[in-house]
């Protein structure tokens, strides 16, 4: 029997009691776009975050971003920050944001990276941040700032702040949003516990989906708020490691500059993290395998499924 058409639309996801197997077959049909002529046209990514303590968190989403095609990247973190991660990332443009005494970005002034906000097509925000209160400072000053086509994808203290803000703050965004959860944080938005069952776990992600208009990845399961569900089915304990949530928003903000599709950047993205898990597990072990060996496993997985 033929795979459903994974495309979003498609109305195949409901008809089962579970979503839609993601294999690689129904990522080839549903192939990503080709690469453009350019960098710009490949994707313009901007990452906000990074906190003079872990800036380490940006850097490992940047470098997804970049591996999964993404022609241009940006990354906004605390200042004290700034000069060691572009001398450590050449590759991108990096952006000092002020800071308070403990190194933590402040919110309120955005002011270096207007122009960024305005013109990217993708801004990440939340990895490597460390307070909540200027998290959601921050949420409140950018999502004004936005282009008015730019996707935002929220992760880390940016989702864990999400449930405090008012309606208003995100209403813009709604339609063009993606939500990176953990279990935890997804409990956080649900204000419950993330069910454990597969059909039940899914129906958690499409109902946080629904609540705030987005995409949601959370636990292997990606559902929009359309109501449709898709399931990857690879990856392994090991990608339970500090780090490695930051490579799969990285991904998945990579691939959403490169294709503009959120379902499909969600999907493709998540897979492709969670195989390159697999293939680690396959030749370092089971557990200890670290998050930025996720890097170069990533374009490979990309290779082999066409892309």
């Amino acid at each position: 029997m033929p795979e459903p058409d994974p495309s979003p639309g498609s109305g195949s996801v409901r008809s089962g009691p579970t979503g839609q197997e993601v294999t690689p077959s129904l990522l080839r049909r549903w192939g990503l776009p080709a690469a453009g002529e350019s960098k710009y046209g490949r994707g313009q990514v901007l990452i906000v975050g990074g906190a003079a303590t872990t800036p380490g968190a940006v850097q490992l989403a940047g470098l997804a971003a970049l591996r999964m095609g993404a022609g241009h990247l940006t990354m906004a973190v605390a200042a004290s920050a700034a000069v060691p991660m572009a001398v450590a990332t050449p590759e991108a443009g990096v952006i000092g944001l002020p800071q308070n005494e403990r190194g933590s970005v402040l919110g309120a002034d955005l002011r270096a990276i207007a122009d960024d906000l305005s013109s990217a097509d993708v801004v990440t925000v939340g990895v490597g941040l460390d307070d909540p209160e200027e998290t959601a400072v921050l949420l409140r000053t950018l999502v004004p700032q936005l282009g008015e086509e730019t996707w935002l994808v929220l992760d880390a203290y940016a989702l864990g702040v999400l449930p405090g803000l008012d309606d208003e703050v995100l209403a813009p965004v709604r339609g063009r949003l993606v939500l990176t959860p953990n279990s935890s944080e997804a409990a956080r938005l649900l204000d419950r516990e993330l069910a454990e069952g597969t059909a039940e776990r899914q129906a958690d992600v499409s109902e946080i989906a629904r609540r705030y208009g987005a995409v949601v990845s959370c636990s292997g399961a990606v559902a929009n708020a359309d109501g449709e569900v898709w399931q990857v089915s690879a990856g392994n304990g090991g990608l339970a490691t500090s780090g490695s949530g930051d490579v799969q928003v990285g991904a998945v903000s990579g691939l959403l500059g490169r294709a503009g599709d959120a379902d499909q950047a969600a999907v493709w993205g998540t897979h492709v993290h969670a195989a390159a898990g697999d293939r680690l597990a396959a030749r370092v072990g089971a557990l200890g395998f670290l998050a930025r060996e996720l890097l170069t496993e990533l374009p490979v997985v990309l290779s082999e499924l066409g892309a």
